[in-house]
């Protein structure tokens, strides 16, 4: 396939030198876990998202775990209490709730941003509701005033799902007066997946806050829930991140700005290039840096499927992100909630674009030719 969706052997191939070197000297050191690269890895992150606080873990799904959990043994959340949620999200989203014996309350979304709408939170609220995650979705931001006045009247908890939008800007300030997402709220997860904009060679994930006293307790629940060796405070877990994906992950960060950008200009080239009366491709937003983990088109009139193979058979890889919304999942098929029209519409209608290096503006444009021609 001449333009695949995706390729992490070539995305990194122009500084695996850099990563080879990095992990001979982790192995060279002799340490392990809990080491150099962690600490330094942790700096990195927190000034990278505007936070005080990083504390790296396993994965994404297991960093918002552990915040809903540190927040249950802090006081701030009871078993049984609402978290707002996004219906168009990935599943681990709400499995951490769950997980935590919290009660998931889906939102629809808006279908110019496919994020959460914050016009439909007050008609969710009621006493139980102490919290909401909002998603950074594909790289574009969620967040607006109209979520910041909802979680300040109702004195909510805004845990941000940050797995997929790691140095996003928003186009306002959120509770800590910086746009940078993951310091938007309370407390961000964010996810280390390898195929993310900072993608480690396995799992991990980290998470980040301005609260330190939520950030310790995050840090002991994820190693057996002990503040010292030996000595167990909580009833904790083994989520912790290895010396090695740190180690990767610092390599990455040096050249993960260059790729963002690249990205942008990749979708920029589509938004601008792609002309078909099915094809609507996603919205930029001015005043707001999205960083485009995925380049999400929909297809209309029951296409969807004649489009990918139309693209297969031309060179072209796409992907669906994500086919079946959580609610439809055979897990969840007790879940209460309400009409999810638009996310169950998108759902019907949505397919990724290729926009991850090597992919190119000039390749996008061929891209848009084959979409115009379909």
């Amino acid at each position: 396939m001449k333009y695949p969706f995706l390729d992490l052997a070539k995305t990194q191939s122009a500084y695996v030198d850099e990563l080879k070197a990095a992990a001979c000297a982790v192995i060279d050191s002799g340490r392990f876990l809990h080491g150099k690269q962690t600490e330094l890895l942790e700096q990195e992150i927190a000034a990278l998202c505007q936070v005080e606080h990083c504390v790296t873990v396993s994965n994404g799904l297991d960093a918002l775990r552990l915040i809903l959990r540190a927040y249950i043994e802090l006081g701030h959340l009871q078993r049984g209490d609402k978290v707002i949620v996004p219906a168009n999200t990935y599943i681990a989203s709400v499995l951490a709730i769950s997980d935590n014996n919290l009660v998931p309350v889906l939102c629809d979304i808006r279908p110019d941003t496919m994020n959460l709408d914050s016009s439909l939170l007050e008609g969710l609220i009621d006493a139980r509701v102490r919290a909401v995650m909002p998603v950074h979705l594909y790289g574009t931001p969620c967040c607006d005033s109209q979520l910041l006045d909802v979680v300040r009247q109702h004195d909510l908890l805004m845990i941000e799902d940050n797995a997929q939008a790691i140095a996003a800007k928003a186009d306002c300030s959120g509770l800590n007066g910086t746009c940078r997402t993951g310091g938007l709220g309370h407390a961000a997860g964010i996810s280390f997946y390898p195929t993310k904009n900072l993608g480690a060679l396995g799992d991990g994930g980290a998470v980040v806050t301005n609260d330190e006293q939520l950030a310790q307790t995050v840090r002991a629940l994820a190693n057996y829930g002990s503040d010292r060796r030996y000595h167990n405070i909580y009833r904790g877990l083994n989520c912790r991140l290895d010396e090695i994906q740190a180690a990767m992950l610092r390599v990455k960060l040096l050249h993960f700005q260059d790729e963002n950008k690249q990205r942008r200009q990749v979708a920029a080239t589509y938004a601008q290039c792609i002309n078909h009366r099915l094809v609507t491709a996603p919205t930029i937003f001015d005043g707001m840096e999205q960083v485009w983990h995925q380049y999400v088109v929909r297809v209309g009139d029951g296409r969807r499927d004649a489009f990918r193979a139309y693209m297969q058979e031309r060179g072209v890889g796409t992907d669906i992100h994500y086919a079946t919304p959580p609610h439809l999942q055979p897990c969840y098929k007790h879940l209460e909630h309400g009409p999810l029209p638009v996310t169950e519409r998108l759902a019907d209608e949505i397919v990724s674009l290729p926009i991850a290096a090597p992919i190119t503006p000039d390749d996008a444009r061929v891209i848009a030719r084959v979409i115009n021609s379909f």
